[in-house]
C-alpha cells in the first residue's frame, strides 16, 4: 500500500474513467449477425471497441464470420481497406454462441430479424442476463419501440439505432426514443453514435420513422412500374439515378437490402397505417416466395456474381 501512495504521489493517480460517457466506452454486444450485423459489428470494431457478436448457433456464426472477412477482402481488393485494418478489426470481434458473455457489457445492440415476437423474446433474455444500468438498442426499421421495451425490466434503458445499409458507407442512423426511453439514455446514444462518426436523427416513435416510410412507397411504386410493363428494370433504375441524382436505382437498392426484408417492412407500415401505398407490390411477394431476394441469393430484380456485383445481361 505503501509503495502504492509512493508512485501515485510521483506520477499522480490515474483519472478516473467516466462509464457514462460513450468516448470511453471499451466493449459492446451485437447479437444477431446477419447483413447488418455484421456491419455494425465492423464499424465499432474500426472505431476501437472490442464487440461480442452473439449468433444463433455454430453453422451461423461461421457462416457470419466468413462472410464478414470476404466482405472486407472485396474492400481490400477496391483499395477501401488495407490487410492491417482488416486482422484489426477481426481481432476485435469475438464471434459466441453464449449470450452469457454479455452480462457485464454496458451497451447491447439486437439486430435480429424484423419480427416482434422474436425481439422480445431476445430483449427479455438479455434484461434478465445484464446489469441494470445496460443499455438495450433495436436496430429495428419498422416496428414498435415501446412495444419492445415492454418486456424489460427498465424501458427507460431502451432506445432504437436504426442503421442503414451498408452500414459503413451510409453516414446517418436514425435515433428514435420510445415512449419511455430516458433523456440520459438518448444522450448517450448521441454520443456513441458520433463516437462512431455517424450523424443522428432523433425520431420520435412513429410507424418505419423517416427513412423507411419515406423509401418504402418508392420501392413499391417501382416494382409495380416493371409489373406492368412500363419499363424494364434496368432502365427503370437508370431514370431515377440519372434523374435525380441517386446513387442506386430503387430495385437495385431493394435488391440490396434484402427483398424478404423489404416485404416484411412493408407488411408492417401496411398494417399500422392501413394505407394502400404500403400495400407490397404482387410482384414482390412473387418473388420472395420463389427465394429470389436480392443479392444475398445472387438474383431479385438484377442477377448477381459472388461478390456481389451486378451482372449486366
Amino acid at each position: 500500500m505503501a509503495e502504492q501512495e509512493d508512485f501515485e504521489t510521483i506520477v499522480g493517480k490515474a483519472p478516473e474513467v467516466d462509464e457514462n460517457d460513450p468516448q470511453n466506452l471499451i466493449s459492446a454486444g451485437v447479437v444477431g449477425a446477419g447483413t447488418m450485423g455484421q456491419g455494425i459489428a465492423q464499424l465499432m470494431a474500426s472505431s476501437g471497441i472490442d464487440v461480442i457478436l452473439v449468433e444463433k448457433d455454430e453453422e451461423s456464426l461461421s457462416h457470419s464470420m466468413n462472410e464478414l472477412a470476404e466482405m472486407m477482402d472485396r474492400e481490400i481488393a477496391r483499395w477501401g481497406m488495407t490487410a492491417s485494418e482488416k486482422r484489426a478489426v477481426l481481432t476485435r470481434i469475438q464471434g459466441t454462441t453464449d449470450m452469457i458473455k454479455l452480462q457485464d457489457i454496458h451497451l447491447i445492440i439486437e439486430s435480429v430479424t424484423e419480427d416482434i415476437a422474436l425481439k422480445q423474446d431476445l430483449f427479455r433474455r438479455v434484461d434478465q442476463i445484464c446489469d441494470s444500468d445496460a443499455i438495450l438498442v433495436s436496430n429495428t426499421s419498422t416496428l414498435s419501440l415501446s412495444e419492445i421495451a415492454s418486456v424489460t425490466s427498465h424501458p427507460d434503458r431502451v432506445i432504437g439505432m436504426h442503421f442503414m445499409n451498408p452500414v459503413s458507407k451510409t453516414k446517418i442512423v436514425e435515433v428514435i426514443r420510445g415512449l419511455h426511453t430516458s433523456e440520459e439514455t438518448f444522450t448517450y446514444i448521441k454520443g456513441f453514435a458520433e463516437r462512431i462518426n455517424k450523424v443522428a436523427i432523433e425520431v420520435y416513435e412513429y410507424p418505419g420513422y423517416v427513412t423507411t416510410r419515406v423509401i418504402i412507397p418508392m420501392l413499391n411504386e417501382a416494382m409495380y412500374v416493371l409489373m406492368e410493363g412500363v419499363s424494364t428494370a434496368e432502365h427503370i433504375d437508370t431514370a431515377m439515378k440519372l434523374g435525380f441524382n441517386l446513387n442506386f436505382g430503387p430495385l437495385e437498392f431493394a435488391d440490396m437490402m434484402g427483398l424478404d426484408e423489404v416485404m416484411r417492412w412493408m407488411e408492417t407500415l401496411f398494417h399500422e397505417l392501413g394505407d394502400l401505398k404500403y400495400r407490397p407490390c404482387p410482384l414482390l411477394r412473387k418473388m420472395v416466395r420463389a427465394g429470389h431476394l436480392g443479392k444475398k441469393t445472387g438474383e431479385g430484380f438484377f442477377k448477381y456474381n459472388r461478390d456481389g456485383k451486378k451482372i449486366i445481361d
